[in-house]
């Protein structure tokens, strides 16, 4: 079996307990659609986070996390691109770029570090030839202000983490391949 005759993953979070949803949208990239080069880990690309905004989440939503997975990448677990937590509930929305290792978040927001080991946002770069990849950007609205999580703390143990604490949640899905 080639990487292009391989199954395509299942969505992720329609694995986890279900919980309402909420609106996100992107100046950068609409629902379904290829991401811009700017926003990969190519030759071609800048590691530019997109622009993310949402509303119409929970009242009682005390803080957000905002994290970005590709279920398709090589391997049985997938590949973590960026995981923020801690937003506060005041915060609806990220400018373009906004993830860049080193760009200053929100306080008391953290950017842990992804698959790749480095804190920040990472963009798409699926192998040359491989399959279409998803980018699932999710906004998870949390039911508490922090999550307590250390700077070290890989994504995996973070996005669990999360299921406890998600009470709404809102996905937008990019497409990328070489």
């Amino acid at each position: 079996m080639t990487s292009l005759d391989r199954p395509q993953a299942p969505d992720p979070y329609t694995l986890l307990p279900v919980v309402p949803a909420f609106e996100i949208r992107s100046d950068t990239f609409t629902d379904g659609d290829r991401l811009p080069d700017e926003t990969t880990n190519t030759p071609r690309g800048r590691n530019l986070s997109p622009h993310l905004v949402w509303s119409g989440f929970p009242e009682q939503t005390r803080s957000f996390a905002v994290t970005c997975f590709d279920p398709d990448a090589p391997g049985p677990s997938g590949w973590w691109h960026w995981t923020v937590v801690d937003l506060p509930v005041s915060v609806t929305g990220l400018a373009a770029g906004a993830g860049a290792a080193g760009q200053p978040l929100p306080s008391p927001a953290l950017s842990l570090a992804g698959d790749d080991g480095i804190p920040g946002y990472v963009g798409a770069a699926p192998p040359p030839g491989d399959q279409v990849h998803r980018y699932f950007f999710v906004v998870h609205a949390l039911d508490v202000p922090a999550l307590g999580l250390e700077p070290d703390t890989s994504p995996g143990a973070a996005n669990s983490a999360l299921v406890f604490h998600t009470i709404a949640r809102a996905v937008l899905v990019g497409t990328y391949s070489r």
